[in-house]
């Protein structure tokens, strides 16, 4: 990365947000980290003051709605943030020359295709959270020429908005927890997504990949190796997802490939399973 880069993070203050913090102050980047409070993406004239002043070289938004329950509840809102404010937040760093890397998801997939996707499959959000994520992306895509859009799936990391996290929640209640084996994709951990952004980063790469773990598993996979791991004693039984009562359609299968990246940075992303050992090491 050049010396003289300038990196500002929006959304700093989530599970995404913390593991740039942790690891850019490891590295001694300069870099600047506000509080939703002095940085919030739905304010247009507020972030243009902070480029004014700030005058970053690199923009990594970690800001967006993701509570895809209540998104079938709470449209506008869903759509100002993850829409309407990256369409702003696009077009100033457009204007200050500024390269811009947002995160997508898997769920602008329909999870029809039962292989894994990749970046040049056909888009199909069956929820209002995928199709406001999906029209986020789509106005980066097109305003911004220098740009990086990296799609995710089930992000782990420091915090309470995981899976992982919620699951040791309902352990502690619950001796039997039920949990859908039918619903698949690839749990992918901060640690290895701000390591591959600052990589891909320092390549110089633009456009649009997907960024996750390598292999996949359903949510009953990764809940059972998770208790494996943590020594938890609560049984763990496999379910459809139709057995759990939801006004939201979710997407079945949306594993996607992340061989374009892996290719183009020259490394070997490392398995969910070793992940999550790691993870689970440093915590």
């Amino acid at each position: 990365m050049k010396q003289n880069q300038k990196i500002l993070i929006v959304g700093a203050e989530g599970q995404l947000g913390s593991e740039f913090k942790k690891q850019l102050g490891a590295l001694n980047y300069d870099y600047l980290a506000p509080n939703e409070k002095d940085c919030n993406i739905t304010d247009y004239n507020q972030i243009k003051e902070l480029y004014k002043s700030f005058k970053p070289t690199i923009t990594i938004n970690c800001a967006a709605y993701n509570a895809v329950n209540e998104a079938e509840d709470e449209i506008e809102t869903a759509f100002k943030i993850n829409h309407h404010a990256v369409r702003s937040l696009a077009e100033v760093n457009d204007s200050f020359g500024c390269k811009l890397i947002h995160y997508g998801t898997d769920y602008v997939f329909d999870g029809k295709k039962m292989d894994l996707y990749s970046e040049t499959d056909s888009t199909n959000p069956l929820n209002v959270y995928g199709k406001s994520k999906l029209a986020g992306e789509q106005v980066v895509l097109n305003c911004n020429p220098n740009f990086l859009v990296f799609r995710l799936s089930w992000v782990i990391g420091r915090g309470k908005q995981n899976f992982l996290f919620k699951l040791s929640e309902w352990a502690k209640n619950q001796s039997v927890l039920k949990i859908s084996s039918d619903e698949v994709s690839v749990p992918t951990f901060t640690n290895e997504i701000v390591k591959l952004t600052l990589s891909s980063i320092k390549q110089d790469l633009s456009g649009l990949y997907h960024m996750t773990n390598s292999g996949y598993a359903s949510r009953y996979e990764l809940a059972r190796f998770y208790v494996e791991q943590t020594k938890i004693k609560n049984l763990i039984i496999p379910v459809a997802m139709s057995e759990f009562k939801s006004k939201v359609k979710r997407p079945l299968f949306t594993a996607m490939s992340n061989v374009k990246l892996s290719s183009e940075l020259n490394t070997e992303i490392p398995n969910w399973r070793v992940s999550l050992v790691n993870f689970l090491a440093e915590s």
